[in-house]
């Protein structure tokens, strides 16, 4: 990957980040770098499961699902980070 593939992928990372935390219920305090983290995680999630149950490839077009697959699971990497969050705050 090339320098303008990285950021184009965290540029990407970060939409769906955004997406992702306004998506999700109730109220998510993450920080910016979190978020765009996560979201970088899902966004490659969801390219990688696309991959698996579509033959398509790149299309000229949005792919429309492969969105929705990484905005998905950016909420799953938002819900799980949360979580440990909250289990490690609480075992102080």
């Amino acid at each position: 990957m090339d320098f303008w593939g990285i950021i184009g992928t965290i540029i990407f990372g970060a939409v769906i980040g955004i997406l992702a935390r306004w998506f999700k219920p109730g109220r998510v305090e993450i920080s910016m770098v979190a978020t765009i983290i996560i979201g970088v995680i899902g966004a490659l999630v969801g390219y990688w499961l696309w991959g698996l149950i579509s033959d398509q490839g790149d299309t000229a077009g949005i792919d429309w699902i492969r969105w929705l697959i990484s905005i998905v699971a950016a909420i799953i990497g938002i819900s799980i980070y949360l979580a440990i969050r909250s289990r490690s705050a609480g075992a102080k």
